[in-house]
């Protein structure tokens, strides 16, 4: 199975830690697994100016590095969203990788997704993940589970192999 994990950390701290426990374990697996760093791309919010639905045919008017993402919800089977949650809900970033996907309607592959949120403080969240599920209802995608660390549990070994043993149950 072809995984794109998309790492909504601009910050190379806790959520690079549950993105490399799960990707050590889906690999373990026998998964094929790329990670995208969207934190740190130039990825604009979308205009909603319908240019992709009509003289675009399937492609955003805006030339970002979203042109680096399109091609792994077309081509994985398997999405997992990363991010430290920002106010209660997922980064700017890896919000605009999401909603950009517009462009293409809904992943072309993708059957599973998981979330792995990182937080200071515990049930933060809800939003993040209130959307998440809202997003894969949408599409069709069977929610595989959400991991949410908070606090000390961010430095736990004890979860990062949680998070590996989970990856490797794929």
């Amino acid at each position: 199975m072809k995984i794109t994990i998309l790492n909504g950390s601009p910050r190379k701290e806790n959520t690079a830690a549950m993105v490399d426990a799960f990707a050590e374990g889906a690999k373990e697996a026998g998964h094929e697994v790329d990670i995208l760093h969207v934190g740190r791309m130039k990825i604009a919010g979308c205009l909603g100016c319908e240019y992709c639905h009509g003289k675009g045919e399937g492609k955003c008017i805006q030339k970002d590095d979203m042109e680096k993402v399109i091609p792994a919800y077309i081509e994985s089977d398997m999405l997992v969203y990363a991010s430290p949650v920002y106010y209660f809900d997922v980064t700017a970033q890896l919000s605009a990788a999401m909603q950009r996907v517009y462009c293409i309607g809904k992943p072309q592959k993708a059957k599973k997704a998981a979330l792995l949120l990182s937080s200071g403080s515990p049930n933060t969240g809800t939003g993040a993940i209130e959307t998440y599920k809202n997003m894969l209802g949408y599409m069709g995608i069977e929610d595989f589970g959400v991991c949410a660390l908070a606090g000390e549990e961010n430095k736990s070994e004890e979860k990062l192999a949680a998070i590996r043993d989970w990856a490797k149950s794929l």
